[in-house]
């Protein structure tokens, strides 16, 4: 949904003068909520458990797709704060869900499948948008509904398949002053103060300067870029209909690359996690210098005719960079849960819930950002917190290694 708001939310606008919702303060309002609740998250599960809390946050995404059915500001506003609220039980769920099914040796390979198999959706529902956006200039109320109609039906059936999700015991040792919080209460208190003293540790703080980055970039190629190549009109006669192919080249890029690291994982991790994080912030830099050279500054806020070095602006490079973005994203990702799961396997819950905080704060002041900073500006912000996020990883797994060699 992230990509098409934008253009959906003005393809309304354009058809009833009172609606006044945006699509960047929309993103902004449900990061903002996302990265608030993500305190609260550890809290919850301790209570309920991974497996409710993925259940209850997905009802929160549904509800959000059908506030596009009945387009009010107010209503798009409310659903955007409490999808953010949902956002948080989701991810943090997915990822304490994941952890307990791992070991460490087959955390990556199981990181790396998960990835591939969450990022399917932006790849067959893209291309699902792409047919649907075809030969448009405007998407009309009835291309609308029946696109939030098909979306909202599949996340229907996802829940189906998620209450299926069998129990998994928590597989980290055992935490005898936990033990003593009978009540829950007495149980959420202390993981939410646990999650704040891990989150005071040299590794996490270092951690969260890639956590912030990968917030940064989601917000960019999940939103900005596909808006971007929209509004350039001189990009292709139906600029509009690009947006369903950067999608689908976003998506073939995350699941290449999160199926490439979960088969091939007992060959990638033997030579670390730092590799394959260098890889994605690389293939980051080129898309965002290609970027820089085909779309133009006020590409971000309205159809524009501007150009930027390169004229005509390509269409076929856009799409490069598309894919660039999400195979860079799969690596960097997959290898954040792989560090998450299995070297923080005794507090997951809080290590990702803190993940989340990072990255959802990030996305949410990005969005804020992206509805006045030029094109070039949102591009040096991603470069400079992608070289020290990167830098900060490194450093923590190298931390890592020394750890087990000692060991």
């Amino acid at each position: 949904m992230c990509n098409i708001e934008k253009t959906i939310l003005d393809s309304i606008a354009q058809e009833d003068s009172s609606f006044k919702g945006e699509g960047y303060t929309s993103l902004a309002i449900i990061y903002l909520f996302f990265s608030l609740s993500n305190w609260l998250a550890p809290s919850f599960m301790s209570v309920t458990g991974p497996r409710v809390a993925i259940v209850v946050g997905a009802l929160t995404y549904i509800g959000f797709m059908i506030t596009f059915l009945f387009p009010s500001t107010v209503l798009l506003y409310v659903g955007s704060a409490i999808i953010g609220i949902g956002a948080a039980l989701t991810w943090t769920g997915q990822g304490t869900y994941l952890a307990r099914c791992s070991n460490a040796d087959t955390i990556s390979r199981n990181s790396g499948i998960f990835w591939a198999l969450l990022q399917c959706s932006m790849f067959f529902g893209n291309l699902f948008v792409y047919y649907q956006f075809q030969d448009k200039t405007h998407i009309d109320k009835q291309t609308r509904d029946l696109v939030i109609g098909v979306l909202t039906a599949v996340a229907v059936l996802g829940i189906v398949f998620l209450l299926a999700l069998r129990f998994m015991p928590n597989n980290a040792e055992q935490d005898n002053e936990l033990e003593e919080k009978q009540t829950g209460c007495g149980q959420a208190v202390y993981a939410l103060k646990s999650a704040g003293k891990l989150f005071l540790t040299k590794n996490m703080l270092l951690l969260s300067l890639a956590f912030f980055y990968t917030g940064l970039e989601l917000s960019f190629f999940s939103g900005v870029f596909g808006s971007s190549i929209g509004f350039t009109t001189s990009i292709a006669e139906t600029p509009k209909q690009i947006v369903g192919l950067v999608g689908i080249c976003i998506g073939a890029g995350e699941v290449f690359g999160g199926g490439f690291f979960g088969i091939l994982a007992s060959k990638t991790t033997r030579f670390g996690r730092d590799p394959i994080v260098i890889a994605g912030y690389v293939l980051h830099m080129a898309a965002f210098f290609m970027t820089y050279l085909n779309l133009p500054n006020s590409a971000p806020f309205k159809d524009t005719t501007d150009i930027s070095y390169l004229d005509p602006p390509s269409a076929s490079m856009a799409l490069v960079c598309a894919f660039l973005l999400g195979l860079g994203d799969a690596c960097i990702n997959t290898q954040v849960y792989s560090m998450l799961g299995g070297e923080y396997v005794n507090n997951a819950v809080g290590a990702f819930a803190l993940f989340k905080f990072m990255q959802s704060v990030a996305a949410a002041i990005s969005f804020f950002y992206s509805a006045f900073l030029g094109l070039y500006v949102q591009l040096a912000i991603l470069v400079v917190s992608g070289t020290i996020g990167t830098i900060a990883f490194v450093i923590v797994e190298w931390s890592f290694k020394r750890q087990h060699q000692d060991d």
